[in-house]
């Protein structure tokens, strides 16, 4: 439990890369979801990019030890 608490409460994510990843998946959700020409799967592609801007936690940065928050 002790790493698994570590990997959720660990910050690696800037808060102007938070900020852009927002606001990036706001844009793709709109487009996949709401936007009738485009395909729906988009929708859920775009809620990555939310959550991880939202939690400030990104798990594709822990392998490569990357930490953009300062």
């Amino acid at each position: 439990l002790t790493v698994w608490k570590y990997l959720m409460f660990c910050i690696n994510v800037g808060k102007v890369e938070r900020l852009i990843r927002v606001l990036f998946g706001i844009a793709i959700f709109y487009l996949g979801v709401l936007h009738p020409n485009e395909p729906r799967l988009w929708g859920f592609i775009g809620l990555i990019p939310v959550i991880t801007g939202i939690l400030g936690w990104c798990p594709v940065y822990l392998p490569f030890k990357i930490n953009t928050n300062k």
